[in-house]
């Protein structure tokens, strides 16, 4: 039995609600998520068809957009460690870690493929967000786990490009131009004839 008093303790040593990346790339990743998240709203509003998707998506990447400066995943993560130590486990821990890391992208995995499944007849029309989104969750994921040697791997630098903001806002910018797309097509749809020529202008 886990005592909840001295977990809390211990979570709080590791961690507390503070700004988690206020370097400039932190922002933009900030603004990203919040640009985006909005725009899927407005998005929401004019595809009728695909509603519940861009309104659900809208909901993700505005809670990522605090996330990314609250860290809630480091919050996760310092739970982790303090009932592992609690429980005796934490020299033992890089297995479960592992393993942990393994479930998360089968669970990844098998969420895309049953969003595919589902969303079939719909992919020419949100594919690109649905790719981004996947990679978003998946990074995410990753970076909750705090298992050592990914973090070495996305804290890489690559022509002063570290890899997690290249991944980071990969994703986002999938989903952003998917959105304006899916945006623009419903501004033009309204402004063709029911034959498809174009309509003239007031």
């Amino acid at each position: 039995m886990i005592d909840i008093a001295t977990l809390y303790d211990c979570i709080s040593h590791r961690w507390s609600p503070r700004i988690g990346d206020p370097s400039v790339m932190g922002w933009i990743t900030v603004g990203g998520y919040a640009v985006t998240g909005f725009l899927c709203f407005a998005t929401a509003r004019v595809r009728v068809q695909d509603r519940r998707f861009w309104t659900i998506l809208s909901i993700v990447l505005l809670f990522l957009a605090v996330n990314k400066q609250l860290d809630l995943q480091s919050a996760l993560t310092a739970t982790g460690r303090c009932i592992s130590q609690m429980q005796g486990w934490y020299e033992n821990r890089g297995s479960v870690q592992f393993g942990f890391i393994l479930a998360l992208l089968a669970a990844s995995v098998a969420i895309m493929v049953i969003a595919l499944v589902r969303l079939r007849r719909h992919l020419g029309r949100i594919g690109i967000a649905l790719c981004g989104l996947g990679i978003l969750l998946t990074f995410i994921a990753i970076r909750a786990v705090g298992f050592h040697h990914f973090d070495r791997i996305i804290g890489m630098t690559v022509a002063n490009v570290r890899m997690n903001w290249a991944l980071e806002l990969s994703g986002i910018a999938l989903i952003f131009v998917n959105a304006i797309w899916a945006y623009g097509s419903r501004q033009h749809l309204r402004s063709l004839k029911p034959d498809g020529s174009q309509g003239s202008k007031p």
